[in-house]
């Protein structure tokens, strides 16, 4: 059983010095997908898996998990424009509560506000068709939410060193 740390900065403090982690887009429909290097400078889209039920959907997480060697999971938090968390936000802690039984990982959230919107937006103005569109937003959309959090774990490392010296 993992740890959920919904303090991002102890999840940072959890985790090891390396290791790639998991970015996820959850959706009603799908889970966009996106991973880590080891060193946590870059994000990259890995998948996007249609949601069936949770213990399937889990398995195809872990099992791509074990393949890449993550260390962590951050999930994207669908928090209001106003800050306010509504159902699914109580949707993603539950996926997570339920993520947790099942892997030994920890597991945090990043706001993920305007990610696919963004992610739209970037699509449109190089030009890709709707289908298409459709059939990669998703794991762009938790790529870009997971590069938002490895640039933060970045910022939290660059303070820790400069506090050392």
């Amino acid at each position: 059983m993992s740890t959920i740390f919904p303090e991002f900065e102890s999840f940072v403090a959890a985790l090891p010095a390396e290791g790639s982690l998991f970015g996820l887009d959850l959706g009603t429909k799908t889970v966009g997908v996106a991973v880590s290097d080891p060193r946590r400078t870059i994000a990259s889209p890995v998948e996007t898996i249609l949601r069936r039920k949770f213990t399937l959907d889990a398995d195809r997480l872990l099992e791509l998990a074990a393949g890449r060697k993550v260390v962590g999971f951050v999930l994207g938090l669908p928090v209001n424009m106003d800050g306010s968390e509504g159902p699914r936000c109580q949707a993603t802690r539950a996926f997570a509560r339920s993520l947790a039984g099942r892997t030994p990982l920890p597991i945090s959230f990043w706001d993920e506000r305007l990610s696919t919107a963004a992610v739209e937006r970037m699509l449109i103005s190089f030009d890709t068709s709707r289908k298409r569109r459709d059939e990669v937003v998703d794991k762009l959309a938790a790529a870009y939410i997971l590069q938002g959090a490895i640039d933060r774990i970045g910022g939290i490392r660059r303070a820790a060193e400069d506090a050392a010296r």
